[in-house]
Order: structure tokens, then C-alpha cells, then sequence
């Protein structure tokens, strides 16, 4: 069995604790998204059990990849450090009844398996921790779009010469 992959439930059942570094080249999905393949992020998985008694795990992501800004198109790096809690399941049906007693919207809650590939939970955490648009907070050479903006006249600069005086 790969060092990557897990029976999440008994992951849960005994407080496991896993932790690694991946190269973003190696992420297939996450690299899709990225200006480049340079990069890694670091991940932590920890496994326990809820109040209700639920398995749980809590999954955290950082580092930085390079996005390519939607303003400007230029690259930029982007930090990413995010965190959530999954509850396990055993089926769907199960999954489905923990959402109605948790009834909590910052909690997700998957279907569990005794062959889980932790490489597939992080990168997915990696995914939703990306921007939906990315962009820098200021572009720092926009000149060039400038320059485009200014010298293309408005579309509305024709119909000023058809309104009569």
C-alpha cells in the first residue's frame, strides 16, 4: 500500500497525523491552473473523532503557486493557507444524514473509504483554495494596458455626430 493512501476511518479512529511537501509539477489537476510548475505545498491531514462521534479529519494546504493575473496576464505568485474539516461517511445515505445533524455549512462531509488517497483530499483543497479570478492587487506594469485603453476611441464617440444641435 501506498505511503499516500489511507483507511480513513481507522486514520480517524486513532488520532492519525500525516504531513509532506509536494512539488506542484506533481499535483496533474493544480498545475492546470498554475502560470508554471514551480512551486510545492506543504500539507498536514489529521485524523479524530467529532463531538458527536463522527470521523473527522482536518486538512490544511500552504504555499505559493504561480497564477497568471486576469487584468494584465502577467505571472504572479499567489500564497494559498487553507484549512477545512471533512466528516466521514460510510455511504452516501450516511454522508447524507451527518449533513442534517450537523447542519453546519463550514463542515464538509464526504464519503469515507478504507482506500483513501490523501494526494487526492489535499490537491482538492489546494484547488478551492485558488482564486476564482486571479489578479494581482495592483498590476505593476500597466502601461501597456493603458495605452490600448486611450487609444481605442469609445464606441459611442460615432453616435455624438448623428445627434443634431
Amino acid at each position: 500500500m501506498s505511503a499516500f493512501v489511507i483507511d480513513a476511518f481507522e486514520f480517524c479512529r486513532s488520532n492519525g497525523h500525516r504531513e509532506g511537501v509536494t512539488p506542484v509539477a506533481e499535483m496533474s489537476r493544480l498545475n492546470k491552473d498554475c502560470a508554471d510548475q514551480s512551486g510545492q505545498i506543504a500539507w498536514t491531514i489529521d485524523g479524530s473523532t467529532s463531538k458527536q462521534g463522527y470521523p473527522q479529519m482536518t486538512l490544511s494546504v500552504s504555499g505559493t503557486v504561480q497564477l497568471v493575473c486576469q487584468r494584465c496576464l502577467a505571472p504572479f505568485a499567489y500564497e494559498m493557507d487553507s484549512s477545512t474539516v471533512l466528516m466521514l461517511g460510510k455511504d452516501d445515505e450516511h454522508a447524507d444524514e451527518i449533513e442534517e445533524v450537523l447542519n453546519d455549512e463550514s463542515i464538509d462531509v464526504i464519503v469515507g473509504s478504507r482506500e483513501c488517497d490523501v494526494r487526492d483530499l489535499f490537491e482538492d483543497e489546494a484547488l478551492l483554495a485558488l482564486p476564482q479570478v486571479p489578479k494581482h492587487d495592483a498590476c505593476p506594469d500597466s502601461k501597456l494596458l493603458d495605452a490600448v485603453k486611450s487609444d481605442k476611441p469609445s464606441p459611442f464617440a460615432g453616435l455624438k455626430n448623428l445627434k443634431p444641435e
